[in-house]
């Protein structure tokens, strides 16, 4: 197996409270509805499992699921971090959403890493890293287009 891992970080100031957008986050049924690739969160002893559709990376189909620690500071970030007892799963992600208030705007900073073991050589890694980087910013691009949508459907 080897080890790959993608980063992303991304910022927008958006025409919603922190408290609108902490609700949206924090909310472990509309997150799959937002998320693309996302099938569903469920909590178990406090911790978020993550279970997401297949995804494409060079010839390889992945259906990751993955455990994440996550800790919430009420209305200004929550951060997540892969449960380190979980040494079977293939995939994790480490990250952090932040809430800064920005007059009638939130700033929300998103930055997100995210791991996966696969059963392909280390030459692969140009064309996984590129596969993964091109699926992170199409999730990431749907995510804030449905999340804006959610956003203005509860004003």
């Amino acid at each position: 197996m080897t080890r790959f891992t993608a980063h992303n970080h991304s910022t927008a100031d958006v025409d919603a409270s922190q408290e609108q957008i902490w609700t949206a986050l924090t909310d472990t049924e509309l997150l799959p509805r937002l998320t693309p690739f996302l099938k569903r969160i469920d909590v178990i002893d406090g911790k978020w499992v993550w279970t997401l559709a297949s995804i494409p990376v060079l010839t390889k189909q992945i259906s990751p699921s993955f455990t994440e620690v996550m800790t919430f500071e009420p209305m200004t970030h929550i951060t997540f971090t892969h449960d380190p007892s979980k040494t079977d799963e293939q995939a994790g992600a480490e990250g952090s959403y932040t809430l800064t208030p920005n007059g009638a705007r939130t700033h929300l900073a998103i930055d997100l890493e995210v791991s996966v073991d696969l059963p392909l050589p280390k030459l692969a890694k140009p064309g996984v890293l590129a596969g993964m980087n091109t699926v992170m910013a199409a999730m990431g691009s749907r995510f804030a287009t449905n999340l804006l949508k959610h956003l203005d459907a509860t004003r």
